[in-house]
């Protein structure tokens, strides 16, 4: 290097020597600030001319510096001229990163993977001897993009009482160049530093990497409506030519307040209370965080009821349970004087009262009036029912000409229409007294029946007290009592009785009350009796000889009036002569005539005699 120098020295000052007459002045022209993002690379033009440019010099010597870290000094990296002698200076930042191009417009600064140290005034030096020196610089700027912002909030929650500012979220960008700048948002909307109301901390760190890392702090006085707010920041950076954002997430904050609004409602069960019910009641604020609370009842507000938490049971209840029942926040911060209120109405049904009570005796014939009542808090529908069927409807039962069919337990069902589950009932049982009543229209009842036949006779009386029956029998010793059975209002006998004569049976039903008397009157039918034992085949036989003699019968009227033909007596027509004509009759042929028929008739005799019976189904 130190030949060089002394090489190029003499030549430089041969060359000026030559040309002193001819100089000409310089002009240099630079560009203020050249900018580019980290690693990328750097074009850093120098552009020069002369005044005259018809003595322009022929040699000019080209010189590049750079401005040393700290400190007002240059540092030469490159020196050359406008021929072909091209030198990078060694041992600096920029030994084997940077070259030099030259045209006839000037000459460029080309630095490769540029570095954040790089950021500093590059001197381009054009000396042209006699015309003179010129000399400009250029700014170097560098840019690194920051990572994206990382926002965190506050996980405490922060009180609407804290008289000042508190910190809500902090915020960082780190590994920016050149520093990158923090801007707070609530909602979308920029916040700005507002004394009393909203700080904002700034800390910058420039790293040992030559990075800025930058860490805002919001500090901010909260009020209720902040409870849904959404809380971001936004970095923003220089690049080249421009200014670029990037937004954060956003966070929420927990904001505690006090309590100032207070609702007491009824959970459980849902509709009417009833007695005997679970009654549950809840409590609810506005307030953050929910308050404990306490309950009573506004007639006992000096008491108050075991609870938990916001939630009021009451099991099982009853109608004094009834009342108005308030609720109250135990806020730490005040509002005390709010409440929450309800009335609770507990509905009831009590027993049914029937009059009369139990059981009411009456006489055959009276009218009687039942009533069932049912003391409730709600509307009541009663149905009067007797052995399941409905007999009457409302409060009253009206009972008119009491017959024994009017004994039985009657039953009122009172329920509440509004209300299903409440229902009652309550009983009354009617007795119809009275005399014996015989169950059966007739009074005497006639029969007949063959002697030495048993007939049964059946005897049934109703009535209270339970009828006694007894029997008078006349006309028969043998008779016998077979059924005897009684039930609540019904006495029932039979007795079975033998027949040998007209019998007169009287059936005496009495009690208390009277008598009555059923009368059986049986008249006795003799039995037909016969010497010798009846047969099938001699009825046969007296049936054919019947049958016989009216054949004979039918054979002389006909020989009558043949003869009676024969004398004239009778006229007959041609047709009859003929046939008589045509056969002689004798005395012997209407004999033999009749013999046929008594042949026919003795043959169906015989077949009877003979045992051509007829079977037991034909009988």
């Amino acid at each position: 290097m130190a030949f060089l120098h002394r090489a190029f020295l003499p030549l430089f000052l041969h060359v000026c020597l030559l040309n002193w007459s001819a100089w000409a002045k310089v002009e240099l022209t630079m560009r203020e600030s050249v900018e580019v993002y980290l690693g990328d690379s750097a074009q850093i033009p120098c552009q020069y001319s002369f005044t005259d440019a018809n003595n322009e010099p022929s040699f000019v010597m080209i010189q590049w510096f750079v401005r040393a870290v700290g400190s007002s000094s240059r540092i030469r990296i490159f020196y050359g001229d406008n021929k072909n002698q091209q030198m990078v200076d060694n041992n600096t930042d920029y030994s084997g990163r940077i070259e030099v191009t030259s045209d006839q417009l000037g000459t460029q600064l080309n630095i490769q993977d540029v570095q954040l140290s790089d950021e500093r005034e590059f001197f381009c030096q054009v000396n042209g001897l006699a015309a003179g020196n010129a000399e400009g610089k250029t700014h170097l700027r560098v840019f690194a993009p920051p990572q994206p912002p990382v926002i965190e909030g506050v996980l405490t929650g922060i009180s609407v009482t804290n008289e000042v500012p508190s910190k809500v979220a902090s915020c960082e960008a780190r590994n920016g160049f050149p520093k990158p700048n923090i801007t707070w948002y609530r909602n979308n909307m920029p916040l700005m530093s507002t004394p009393g109301h909203v700080n904002v901390l700034i800390l910058s760190t420039r790293e040992s990497s030559g990075f800025y890392s930058v860490q805002s702090t919001l500090e901010y006085k909260v009020v209720k409506e902040d409870k849904d707010a959404q809380f971001s920041c936004e970095v923003s950076f220089f690049v080249p030519a421009a200014i670029r954002t990037v937004e954060s997430s956003s966070v929420n904050i927990t904001v505690h307040y006090p309590t100032t609004m207070v609702e007491l409602w009824k959970e459980s069960p849902q509709g009417l209370v009833k007695e005997g019910d679970m009654v549950e009641l809840r409590c609810q604020g506005d307030g953050n965080p929910p308050p404990p609370f306490t309950f009573n009842r506004e007639q006992e507000l000096d008491v108050d009821l075991e609870s938990r938490g916001d939630v009021l049971i009451l099991s099982p209840v009853s109608r004094k349970d009834s009342g108005i029942y308030q609720c109250r926040p135990l806020d730490a911060d005040g509002y005390t004087e709010v409440k929450g209120e309800m009335q609770l109405t507990v509905h009831y049904l009590d027993p049914a009262v029937v009059v009369p009570k139990e059981s009411e005796v009456m006489l055959k014939g009276e009218d009687l009036t039942a009533t069932c009542n049912a003391l409730s808090s709600l509307k009541t529908s009663t149905v009067w029912y007797k052995d399941g069927q409905q007999v009457g409807e409302g409060n009253t039962l009206h009972l008119k000409d009491a017959t024994y069919e009017t004994t039985g337990e009657y039953v009122c069902e009172v329920t509440v229409p509004s209300l299903p589950a409440l229902h009652t009932s309550g009983s009354v049982h009617i007795i119809v007294q009275g005399g014996p009543q015989l169950v059966g229209v007739e009074q005497e009842v006639q029969l007949e029946e063959a002697v030495g036949r048993m007939v049964n006779l059946s005897c049934e009386a109703r009535g209270h007290p339970l009828p006694s029956i007894t029997w008078n029998i006349i006309g028969s010793q043998n008779w016998q009592e077979v059924v005897s059975k009684a039930s609540e209002l019904v006495a029932h006998s039979v007795v079975s009785v033998k027949v040998t004569s007209d019998i007169s049976a009287l059936c005496n039903a009495s009690n208390d009350m009277g008598t009555e008397v059923k009368v059986f009157s049986i008249k006795a039918i003799p039995r037909l009796t016969s010497t010798a034992p009846f047969s099938p085949a001699e009825g046969s036989g007296v049936i054919i000889v019947v049958i016989i003699l009216c054949l004979l019968l039918l054979a002389i009227l006909g020989s009558v009036l043949y003869f009676l033909h024969k004398k004239g007596k009778i006229p007959c027509g041609r047709s009859g002569k003929q046939e008589i004509t045509k056969e002689k009759t004798t005395k012997d042929d209407i004999v033999v005539e009749m013999k046929t028929n008594t042949k026919n008739e003795e043959a169906v005799l015989l077949k009877a005699v003979n045992g051509d019976k007829k079977g037991p189904s034909e009988q």
